[in-house]
């Protein structure tokens, strides 16, 4: 990290119109709406106003969502916690016969999550879902709507957000000194007694992380409140989507994302003061490798392999439903009977053949696909911009390109909402509200923190000596950024957009507020479709989307785990051949770059913003 003054910044025209592009996209989306939401809010008349906090205190409706979203987010640091450590230790820390297999369907809320996932759970769980259908056959007084509620709400997110444990808890057991578990094993103590004080402690720091993360994942839970809530259970974030459609309850609605805003920052703030406070070290200079321990107690053992398994049916039972259900005709569904002349390629035949009912999945695909490479390519130079140069200027600016990642997704919606429903200087006098510019904006805007976090790192990980030798040659600036730090970081950089797109193909809790009506997007559609009790066919078609939206998830994560590593050695052979070919013939005795893969960097990220969507 290079250290200069700003003057010696400016000097660079290139450097120049990047920082003049970013304080103006920083003050216009990220400055201006989340001030103006704080102003409308207090000062509505341009005088201090407590109008919004009297409607908080007087709603019933708006007190017990915020009671709701407290309470689920504090059931979820306990219950995510439990199941999590335990499908971590059966997978990765004790000898568990299939842990590859039980793996695999632990991991299958990689591939879907959000709406996708709420809206799944409620086909086959819900009201008029397969299983309760089924099951009303055999005992018809059972209470269709046992699947709802609080209980329905708290199952669903529970293992939807077992991701983040699975990603880095799993990573940071596998750091272990083995030596560690060898010696206390050498000196008597058993199997569940190094577990408790030697292999849990050591995985407190990453432990309380992901129980920060989750408990803001509970406190700004929308979709899986909104699908399976139902009228008795609803939480912040499904409020302030019913107060916004209404212009005199709009300040309720902002009041309520600045109390969620509030919690966030107030939690984030613990989350970095632990972090800084804790004490850190290692036993060995060289850890030896974290090997599986076996479970002596006959009975332990088996209680553990039963739990581990009924867990991996837990979790593997809807995607095999799901896959199942899209070739199934909707009235086998309805009723929960199943036989041979119920299978069809109808459903699929529907969507690839009707165009209105296509579009969903292709304006998702469009804007996906638009802001996971406007955000990367305009991240590449401000990354660059600021890993270069390192002063007061840029460190403010990273810092508040870094707002989206301490403010929810519903806070920022309904802030670019209020503030661009009226002429803006800034954007030339335009209006964006109802158009299809906003919601792609907002998609970039979310995608900041974690993309220019990334990036910032593969741009460290070069050594500086390819850039001096490419500058000895008489390279100038951009010839070297776009000939030999470009290549380098690709491999990253394309990881980065697979991964925001992944993210964005399902998104609802952004599009419910900045859609426009002619676009609406897939997670709008799966939503609509969970609505009406007798909408068959639009259950029948959300099944196809669902699995259209797991292969495209699926094949995008394989790309980034599972051949990230080998991508990523051959982008820094190309890229170290062309720095050689492009700044001249000496330069091929260029130091060859250490390689980073986009996977391993992919995966330490810190940020919240791989957190599962519920």
């Amino acid at each position: 990290m290079r250290n200069s003054s700003w003057r010696a910044m400016l000097r660079s025209p290139l450097v120049v119109i990047v920082l003049v592009v970013l304080v103006w996209f920083i003050a216009t989306f990220l400055v201006l709406p989340n001030a103006n939401l704080l102003i409308s809010t207090f000062f509505p008349d341009g005088k201090l106003s407590f109008r919004a906090l009297e409607k908080l205190i007087s709603s019933e409706r708006a007190l017990k969502s915020l009671w709701h979203s407290f309470a689920l987010a504090a059931t979820l640091a306990v219950t995510v916690n439990v199941v999590g450590i335990f499908i971590v230790l059966v997978t990765d820390y004790f000898k568990i016969r299939g842990s590859r297999v039980l793996w695999l369907g632990y991991a299958t809320t990689l591939i879907y999550g959000g709406i996708v996932l709420a809206a799944g759970y409620n086909f086959i769980y819900g009201k008029n879902g397969f299983i309760t259908n089924a099951a009303l056959n055999v005992f018809p007084d059972i209470d269709p709507n046992w699947f709802s509620g609080y209980f329905a709400v708290v199952v669903v997110m529970t293992l939807a957000t077992t991701t983040n444990h699975m990603l880095f808890l799993g990573s940071s057991l596998a750091k272990i000194d083995y030596q560690t578990i060898e010696a206390a094993r050498n000196m008597g103590a058993s199997t569940w007694r190094i577990l408790w004080r030697i292999v849990l402690p050591a995985l407190r720091p990453m432990i309380f992380a992901v129980t920060v993360l989750t408990f803001l994942t509970g406190l700004g839970a929308l979709t899986a409140p909104l699908v399976l809530g139902g009228t008795d259970f609803q939480t912040i974030a499904p409020m302030i989507l019913t107060f916004s459609k209404s212009s005199g309850s709009r300040d309720l609605a902002a009041l309520l994302a600045i109390i969620l805003g509030l919690a966030t920052i107030v939690l984030l703030a613990m989350m970095n003061r632990v972090e800084k406070s804790g004490t850190y070290f290692s036993v060995a200079k060289v850890a030896t490798p974290l090997q599986k321990q076996p479970i002596r107690n006959p009975l332990a053992n088996v209680l553990v392999h039963v739990a581990a398994y009924v867990l991996f049916v837990v979790y593997a039972l809807p995607v095999l439903l799901i896959v199942l259900f899209s070739f199934l005709e909707s009235t086998a569904i309805s009723t929960g009977t199943i036989t041979w002349d119920s299978f069809t390629l109808a459903n699929y035949a529907t969507v690839f053949g009707t165009p209105s009912v296509l579009k969903p999945f292709v304006v998702s695909v469009v804007y996906s696909a638009l802001a996971s490479l406007i955000v990367v390519l305009g991240m590449l130079f401000v990354a660059r911009v600021f890993q270069k140069h390192r002063n007061p200027v840029t460190t403010l600016l990273e810092y508040l390109l870094h707002i989206p990642w301490i403010l929810p997704t519903i806070l920022i919606a309904l802030a670019l909402v209020m503030t661009f429903d009226r002429p803006n200087p800034l954007i030339g006098g335009q209006v964006l509200t109802g158009t299809t510019v906003l919601l792609l904006v907002a998609y970039v805007i979310v995608k900041i923190p974690f993309t220019l976090r990334l990036l910032k790192a593969a741009f460290a990980s070069v050594p500086e000596s390819l850039e001096d030798a490419a500058r000895i040659l008489g390279a100038g600036p951009l010839f070297t950024l776009r000939t030999v730090l470009v290549p380098l970081v690709l491999p990253t950089a394309a990881a980065i957009t697979a991964l925001n797109f992944n993210s964005l193909l399902d998104d609802y809790d952004t599009a419910v507020f900045l859609y426009h009506p002619l676009y609406e997007p897939l997670g709008l559609a799966i939503r609509a479709s969970t609505e009406g009790e007798n909408n068959l066919d639009a259950m029948s078609i959300t099944f196809v989307y669902t699995v259209l939206l797991m292969i495209i998830m699926g094949f995008t994560m394989w790309l980034v785990y599972g051949r990230g590593g080998a991508r990523g050695r051959r982008g820094v052979r190309r890229g170290t051949r062309r720095a050689g070919a492009g700044a001249g013939p000496g330069a091929a005795a260029a130091p060859v770059a250490v390689p980073v893969p986009a996977a391993a960097v992919a995966t330490v990220s810190p940020a919240p913003t791989p957190a599962p969507r519920a």
